[in-house]
């Protein structure tokens, strides 16, 4: 038996996770923007020393901002919205709102397309459904430009005072969250004001302003955005630079579209990428691919009209008439480079929302179906490495793939009967082949949760770490009963003549069944999180118990006297069958234990 590796940490241990991720980020934009002083305007080159740790180090405190704002909202909202996600998106219209509010809260696009494509996996939707998510999720991830066009950054520094104090004073994880958000959003503040003030020297800079001038080219701005999106990581970093850019009147307002649409196209493609070289799933890829489809389609489509999409911006967005030139374009450019970004996610999702059809069969056939390589027997489905940034997510792709391998020990307990009925030598030697299936994918799960972020984990995630790692185990156990003790039993039972008489075979197939239901039902709950199924398992026990008893009191009265070894052999097969019988049920039993709570489970 596999010994069970350690229960990851709980939650509660905040701080340690924050200085292990959070604060060397902090520390390197600190280290920089210390030294960023305000420089002076007038001076005709720029000292580049100051430029560059002012706006490196407020890129940094932006990124690690981000992050934080991020990490609070998941754990906040991220078991909520997932189920909000699951439920409503029944069509493509609600999917696409769903999408939206979804990544608007979760600050991520990508957490939303990974918690899609375990809904695909799991059957709960379609692939075309999820087309209408990843649409709405594109105009979510519109949230943060919106927030950055308000140009909060002289008073950042109070959320930072006042999410920090929460973070490390409050006793609540709810509060701890909150206190990560409010953070994190005064960092994405204060990076934006460093980088605006350490950009401010250029305004005179000559070749840097011929520079800008040249991202007016439609071409050559979707570039840009795209290659700096796929340096960081993050088109909110790209759309907030523009902004910051636009604030201190270095960017014009056709520039700003052309890096917006190019950070739209540079995330969809990065994460399209990174999902191709270690994503096992076809659908995580597929998914990816609807993704990059969608943008780049939607960019072709404005980029003959693109004065089309800055004139709808200018004409939503508010004006500041009494300001003239260069001040009247810094307050204004802002707010329609954010408005023009949301516009283009809105326009393409009404555009193409009735080609979701078109989008998922594109999609099934640039990716098809993937077989496993030679050699291979058997290997993960769900375990997707993308997952792993999310623990719900992650988790959530456990207990998909967990089902898969209670799929297979299901399969093989079912094939038990009629190979002992029919003394089928053959398929008793394949059900204890598929036994290794079972220990590969066990092995794969063990070693996935192991890379789960168990820093970033609350509470409620790391207890259902510890479950799922329960079950696997007691499953694996279950899948070795079936392999080395009914199989053996099966084995020996080609070489009897004897014949199990009418009633004790009614008993046994009456045991047999019971056992197979307890084992479907375990399997059902863990997958889904099911605690009436997991509930039913429980209340078999006393089925279970009497059905055994039935069998051994019958052998007991009709036992006689007999030479016949045949005989005598057959009863001591009868007997163990019962106990291999009793001893799957209460494996399966602690498998669905895990799925109910502390107190009803210990009530058993």
């Amino acid at each position: 038996m596999r010994s069970l590796p350690a229960a990851p940490p709980a939650f509660p241990n905040l701080q340690l996770s924050l200085l292990r991720i959070g604060v060397p980020v902090l520390l390197l934009a600190i280290a920089f923007s210390a030294f960023a002083v305000e420089p002076d305007v007038a001076a005709e080159s720029p000292d580049w020393v100051q430029l560059f740790l002012g706006l490196f180090g407020g890129l940094a405190l932006f990124l690690g901002g981000l992050q934080l704002l991020s990490e609070g909202m998941k754990k906040a909202a991220g078991q909520a919205l997932k189920t909000v996600l699951a439920k409503l998106t029944t069509n493509r219209f609600t999917g696409a709102l769903t999408g939206a509010f979804v990544t608007g809260i979760l600050n991520s696009s990508t957490v939303t397309t990974l918690l899609v494509v375990g809904f695909i996996s799991a059957g709960f939707m379609t692939l075309t459904q999820s087309v209408g998510v990843i649409m709405g999720a594109n105009i979510g991830s519109t949230v943060t430009a919106q927030l950055l066009a308000f140009n909060l950054s002289a008073y950042s520094l109070g959320p930072v005072a006042i999410g920090f104090f929460m973070m490390f004073s409050a006793k609540r994880e709810k509060v701890k969250y909150y206190g990560m958000m409010i953070m994190g959003l005064g960092l994405v503040f204060y990076g934006m004001g460093l980088m605006s003030s350490g950009m401010t020297p250029l305004r005179t800079y000559e070749p840097f302003l011929v520079i800008l001038k040249g991202l007016e080219n439609p071409l050559a701005g979707i570039a840009a955005g795209a290659l700096f999106t796929a340096i960081v990581q993050s088109s909110a970093a790209t759309v907030g630079i523009a902004i910051a850019m636009a604030s201190e009147g270095l960017l014009a307002l056709p520039a700003g579209i052309a890096l917006a649409l190019g950070a739209n196209i540079g995330t969809a493609a990065t994460t399209a990428f990174m999902g191709i070289l270690s994503s096992k799933s076809a659908e995580a890829t597929r998914a990816s691919v609807v993704h990059v489809a969608f943008n780049v389609i939607g960019t072709l489509i404005w980029l003959p009209v693109i004065w089309l999409l800055a004139d709808l911006s200018v004409w939503v967005s508010p004006a500041s008439p009494e300001l003239q030139g260069a001040a009247r374009a810094a307050a204004e450019v802002p707010r329609q480079i954010a408005n023009a970004n949301t516009l283009f996610n809105v326009l393409n999702t009404v555009l193409f929302i009735g080609f979701t059809g078109w989008f998922a069969k594109m999609a099934e056939r640039v990716v098809p179906d993937r077989a496993l390589p030679p050699g291979v027997i058997v290997q993960a489905q769900y375990l997707d490495d993308g997952a792993l940034e999310a623990p719900s997510v992650a988790l959530q792709a456990v207990r998909l793939e967990l089902g898969r391998v209670g799929e297979i020990t299901l399969g093989m307990l079912r094939d038990v009967g009629p190979a002992l009925r029919d003394r089928d030598l053959e398929r008793i030697e394949d059900i204890a082949r598929r036994d290794d299936e079972v220990d590969i994918l066990e092995a794969e799960i063990f070693r996935y949760l192991g890379r789960i972020r168990v820093g970033h984990m609350t509470e409620r995630e790391s207890a259902e770490m510890q479950q799922l790692m329960v079950a696997t185990d007691n499953l694996e156990n279950l899948a070795d009963v079936i392999e080395t003790d009914m199989v053996a039993l099966a084995r020996k039972l080609v070489n009897i003549k004897s014949a199990t008489e009418g009633e004790t075979r009614t008993i046994l197939i009456e045991l047999y069944e019971s056992t197979l239901k307890s084992v479907g039902l375990a399997v059902q709950a863990i997958r889904d999180n099911d605690q009436r199924a997991a509930e039913s398992v429980m209340i078999m026990k006393d089925t279970i118990r009497d059905q055994s008893e039935r069998l051994l009191e019958r052998k007991a009265t009709r036992l006689v006297a007999t030479d016949d070894p045949d005989y005598l052999t057959l009863v001591r097969m009868q007997m163990s069958f019962v106990d291999q019988m009793r001893r799957i049920y209460t494996l399966a039993k602690r498998i669905a234990k895990v799925v109910l709570p502390p107190g009803i489970a210990q009530k058993d």
